[in-house]
C-alpha cells in the first residue's frame, strides 16, 4: 500500500471540521424530519404508510451503501463519491422542499438517502485511509460518535423550531444549505486519500453468513437499531396525535431517550469490560423485553402519555448501549482477514432487518400505539436469546 497523501497533513480539529459535518447531516434528515411526520400524509395528500415509506427507504439505502459505495470508493476514489454523493443530498433536499405530492415526495427521500449513504461511506473510508496507523483514529471515532448521539437529542427539536417559525419545507431547505456549505469546504480542502495501490477486493461473504456467531450478534444489533427505528416511527403519532403534544413539546420528550442513551454510554464500558461480549448481549436484550412489557402494561392499563410511553423507552434504551457496544465485536470476531467485507455486510443486513421488519410491524399495528415497539423489541429479543443459547450449546458441544 502506498504512502499516505503528504497533503492531508491537518490538525485534529481542522480534520473534524471537515469530515464530521458529512457524517452529522446523513443521521440528522433522519431525526430533523420526525416532528412533521404526523402532518406529511395531510401535506401530501397519502396514507401514514406511505409517509412510514419515507422513513424506511431511507434506513434502507443507508444500509445498502456500505456495499454499494465502498468499493465503487475503492476504484475511483474517496472524494468523488463524497463530492458527488453531497451534491446530490443537497439537490434532494432542496427539491423536497418544493414537494407537494406522495410519489416526487417518496423518490426524492431515496435520491437524497443515496447522496447520504454515499459521502458518509466515502468519510469513513478517508478516516480509515489517513488515521488507520495513528493514534488520532481512537479520539476521531470516539469524537464522531460522541456528536452523533446528540443529533437524536438536538434534531428533532430544531426541526420543530423550524416547522414551527418558517414552515414544513424550511426544515429540507436547511438541510440543502448545510450541504451546500460542507460541499463547498470540501472542494477546497479534501483532498483525494485512496492509496495509489490498492486493488478491489473479490472476498467471498459466505464465511460470515454461515456463522452462527454472526447472525446472532448481528441479530442482536438489528433488535437494538431497530427498537429505536420502531420508536422514532411511531413517537410522533403516539405523543402529538393521541397524547396532545406540540411539536416542540415532542421534540423535548423524544431527546430524553436519546439523553439516556448518551449518558449511559458514559458508564457503560466498565460494564461490558465485566460481563464481556455474551453478557453485555444477554442484559441488553432483557432490557428490551422489560421495556416491551412496561409498554404492554400501559397500553392496557393506561393512556398514552410520557410515563406509558417515553419512560419504558428509557428502559431499553439502556439495553440498546449495551447491545451495540458488543454487536460489531462479537459479530466480526473470527473474520479480522476479510474486515473490511465483514463490517459492510454487517451493517447492510443490520439495515434490512430494520427496515424491512421495523415497516412490517408498525404498518401492520397502524403505528400509533406501543404495540409495534413493544411487539418488534420481544420478538427479535428472543430471537437473538434463543441464538444465543444455541450458539453457547454448540460451543459446549465441541468442548
Amino acid at each position: 500500500m502506498s504512502p499516505k497523501p503528504s497533503v492531508w497533513a491537518y490538525s485534529l480539529p481542522t480534520a473534524l471540521l471537515l469530515m464530521e459535518p458529512f457524517d452529522i447531516l446523513a443521521s440528522l434528515a433522519m431525526d430533523i424530519y420526525l416532528p412533521i411526520v404526523p402532518a406529511m400524509p395531510g401535506i401530501l395528500g397519502t396514507s401514514p404508510a406511505i409517509v412510514q415509506l419515507t422513513l424506511s427507504l431511507y434506513m434502507v439505502m443507508l444500509g445498502l451503501g456500505q456495499i454499494i459505495f465502498g468499493p465503487l470508493s475503492d476504484r475511483i476514489g474517496r472524494r468523488p463519491v463524497l463530492i458527488s454523493g453531497a451534491i446530490l443530498f443537497a439537490t434532494a433536499s432542496f427539491c423536497l422542499a418544493l414537494s407537494s405530492s406522495a410519489i416526487p415526495f417518496v423518490a426524492l427521500r431515496f435520491l437524497q438517502a443515496v447522496g447520504a449513504s454515499a459521502a458518509m461511506v466515502a468519510t469513513f473510508a478517508t478516516v480509515r485511509d489517513v488515521y488507520a496507523d495513528r493514534p488520532e483514529s481512537v479520539v476521531i471515532y470516539s469524537l464522531f460518535s460522541s456528536m452523533l448521539a446528540f443529533v437524536p437529542a438536538l434534531g428533532p427539536i430544531a426541526g420543530a423550531m423550524l416547522a414551527d417559525s418558517f414552515g414544513w419545507p424550511s426544515i429540507f431547505v436547511t438541510l440543502g444549505v448545510l450541504s451546500v456549505l460542507a460541499v463547498l469546504h470540501a472542494l477546497l480542502r479534501w483532498h483525494e486519500t485512496r492509496p495509489v495501490t490498492t486493488t478491489p477486493s473479490r472476498r467471498s461473504f459466505l464465511p460470515m453468513l454461515r456463522s452462527l456467531a454472526f447472525w446472532t450478534y448481528t441479530l442482536g444489533f438489528s433488535a437494538a437499531m431497530g427498537t429505536f427505528f420502531v420508536f422514532f416511527s411511531t413517537a410522533p403519532r403516539v405523543l402529538i396525535d393521541r397524547a396532545g403534544y406540540s411539536e416542540l413539546g415532542f421534540s423535548f420528550a423524544f431527546a430524553t431517550a436519546a439523553i439516556v442513551m448518551i449518558v449511559t454510554t458514559r458508564f457503560a464500558k466498565r460494564f461490558v469490560a465485566r460481563w464481556r461480549n455474551s453478557g453485555s448481549l444477554t442484559r441488553g436484550m432483557m432490557m428490551l423485553l422489560l421495556g416491551a412489557g412496561l409498554l404492554s402494561m400501559g397500553q392496557v392499563f393506561g393512556v398514552p402519555s410520557f410515563w406509558t410511553f417515553i419512560v419504558p423507552m428509557w428502559i431499553m434504551a439502556i439495553g440498546i448501549v449495551f447491545t451495540v457496544s458488543v454487536t460489531a465485536n462479537g459479530a466480526l470476531e473470527k473474520f479480522g482477514d476479510i474486515a473490511g467485507s465483514a463490517v459492510a455486510l454487517h451493517f447492510c443486513v443490520q439495515s434490512l432487518i430494520v427496515s424491512v421488519g421495523g415497516t412490517l410491524v408498525v404498518i401492520w399495528l397502524q403505528g400509533d400505539s406501543a404495540w409495534p415497539l413493544a411487539t418488534f423489541s420481544s420478538i427479535m429479543a428472543i430471537l437473538v436469546l434463543g441464538a444465543q443459547g444455541w450458539l453457547h450449546h454448540r460451543g459446549h458441544v465441541r468442548t
